[in-house]
Order: C-alpha cells, then structure tokens, then sequence
C-alpha cells in the first residue's frame, strides 16, 4: 500500500486521473460517453486523465464517478465511523452562554 502522504497533491490528483481513465477504459465507456453523462467537458475529461488538470472541484469529481458507476466507492474512500465517546452529549441540553453588556 502506498503512503500518500509522500505525495503533493498535484502528485494525487494525476494518480486518481490515471485510476479514473482505467475504470472508465474497464467500464467500456469513451470519455464523449462520460462528458454526456456527467455535462463535464471531453477537455477537462482529457486533462484530469493526463494528469495536466491542475485542480478540479469536488463537484466535479462526483460527477464523473456518478458517470462511470462508482459514486458508491465513496465508503471505501471516507467509510462511515462508529459513534465517539467524545461526539455523544449527555442527556443535559447544552445552552448558549452570552456575556451581559455593562
């Protein structure tokens, strides 16, 4: 398994370019058949792919994984937590406290 904290994030984002275009080469899909489902642009498609995109929104990511049928990777990528110790509150409501003008 790769550390990718060694990785910039331009590093990573060229990385998950180059996964996405094997799922969508797997998936039997052209990156026109991606831009038609997702509304993203072949050119941008063909940057994330190649790694020269720079920067894309997150918007934008879930769209093309909605595109090529792995939007439910999303659990492996951030899998739901068990409930904190911490997180839980007590059955006493908690109030705001404001400081009182003078």
């Amino acid at each position: 398994m790769a550390d990718y904290y060694e990785y910039s994030i331009p590093e990573l984002i060229k990385l998950l370019g180059a996964r996405f275009k094997d799922y969508r080469l797997r998936s039997k899909m052209t990156q026109k058949d991606v831009s038609e489902q997702s509304g993203i642009t072949i050119t941008t498609i063909h940057k994330f792919e190649n790694g020269t995109s720079g920067n894309m929104s997150l918007g934008t990511f879930l769209l093309l994984m909605k595109a090529i049928g792995q939007i439910n990777a999303l659990d492996e990528l951030m899998p739901e937590l068990p409930d904190s110790a911490y997180l839980i509150k007590s059955e006493k409501k908690v109030q705001r406290i404001r400081h009182k003008k003078s």
